[in-house]
């Protein structure tokens, strides 16, 4: 399985999040490729504070990553596309219009997996995600939203950094067992 994470500039929440995820899924059994990329010029460098979540959490292979842009190619190889925001969706659909039915903002993501009414997590993964498509309409990709996008802590204070690091943790472990169950059926 091949997993996209997309931010904007893919220096602090996306390659943070890869990070967590990939070894969310190594520690769940799944077998999975995570990769992360950012809709704006590839080759900068994470600030030092995102260097420093990492190593906190014993995430140091991370610690050499590059920024690398959304590329048509990038999106068509993935089997799920997580974006930190609704804008990512956006762009990732303009991109390739076909991904849609798995490219999820993250908190949307988790939100509608572990909902009491979700569809349950068999068949597989594309079976799930595309259950969970099912439930969303055009108008739940508009706009930003506090309850779809995680915030961008980037030029902000360490506190901000540490807080989003700290939510994308909680919200990759769960994703991370949601993806598991979906893949054990």
């Amino acid at each position: 399985m091949h997993v996209l994470l997309v931010c904007t500039a893919n220096i602090c929440r996306s390659p943070l999040a890869a990070a967590m995820l990939a070894r969310g899924l190594a520690d769940a059994g799944v077998a999975a490729s995570v990769d992360s990329a950012g809709v704006l010029d590839a080759g900068r460098q994470p600030p030092d504070e995102i260097l420093d979540e990492l190593r906190a959490r014993g995430l140091d292979e991370w610690l050499t990553h590059q920024s690398s842009s959304l590329t048509p190619e990038r999106v068509r190889d993935a089997e799920l596309i997580v974006c930190m925001a609704r804008e990512h969706l956006r762009e990732v659909v303009a991109v390739v219009p076909e991904a849609r039915p798995y490219t999820f903002t993250l908190k949307d993501l988790v939100r509608r997996g572990g909902a009491g009414d979700a569809p349950r997590a068999t068949g597989g993964l594309s079976t799930w995600l595309a259950a969970l498509d099912a439930t969303r309409t055009s108008a739940d990709l508009l706009g930003s939203s506090a309850e779809d996008d995680v915030e961008d802590p980037f030029g902000r204070s360490r506190r901000a950094y540490r807080r989003t690091a700290a939510e994308l943790d909680g919200l990759t472990a769960q994703l991370a067992r949601l993806v598991a169950d979906a893949t054990a059926s």
